[in-house]
């Protein structure tokens, strides 16, 4: 990598650490051009070089999140002995991401996270396949070998994460979700649902 792409990669860290910070003190109203470059150094013209707009920036800050978490999940998996430890070290790093990462966790589960998700579903998957791909061929190998039930491999990413995902969002939002409760919970109950 030459000296001033390494440049540009630094800058695009400065930036996406300014603006995630910025998200966390003043929510999404508050990331603005002006609040990035007043806290990260980087002028505006860079910013609009390194990301085409604001919302450039804010939809980079999550897929870089997105990134962290599917890293996470990809190690957990990694590191399991079988199918039923990977399912429930899946649930289990999920959780602990998001109590680790909560603003990160607040921008991924955001509606313009949604929204951005509808509507460049496959650009982002595309973005993420490097991530994903071991995560793919860890759910097909063991659907094949009969250890998870003989479901496709959405339907079994829908029927692990979806519960997760819907925990998560309640404790983001109402608050009233125990998340060690629910990591206490929510493996066991989860393998059941794809376990062969």
């Amino acid at each position: 990598m030459s000296p001033k792409q390494q440049r540009g990669e630094a800058t695009v860290e400065q930036v996406l650490d300014a603006a995630l910070r910025i998200y966390a003190s003043s929510g999404e109203a508050g990331v603005t051009v002006g609040a990035i470059t007043n806290a990260s150094g980087v002028s505006s013209g860079s910013i609009y070089h390194h990301f085409g707009s604001l919302h450039g920036v804010v939809t980079a800050l999550a897929l870089r999140s997105l990134g962290q978490l599917l890293d996470t999940l990809a190690t957990a998996l990694e590191q399991a002995t079988d199918a039923r430890s990977g399912i429930q070290a899946v649930v289990r790093s999920y959780l602990d991401f998001v109590q680790a990462h909560p603003e990160a966790a607040r921008l991924m589960h955001s509606v313009t996270a949604d929204r951005e998700a509808m509507a460049h579903a496959g650009q982002i998957r595309d973005s993420q396949e490097a991530r994903l791909t071991p995560i793919t061929l860890w759910i097909h190998t063991h659907r094949e070998s009969g250890d998870l039930a003989a479901l496709s491999v959405p339907v079994v990413e829908s029927l692990v994460l979806g519960p997760v995902v819907g925990v998560v969002r309640r404790w983001l939002t109402v608050g009233d979700v125990d998340l060690e409760e629910a990591a206490r919970a929510l493996p066991d109950h989860i393998w059941r649902s794809v376990s062969p």
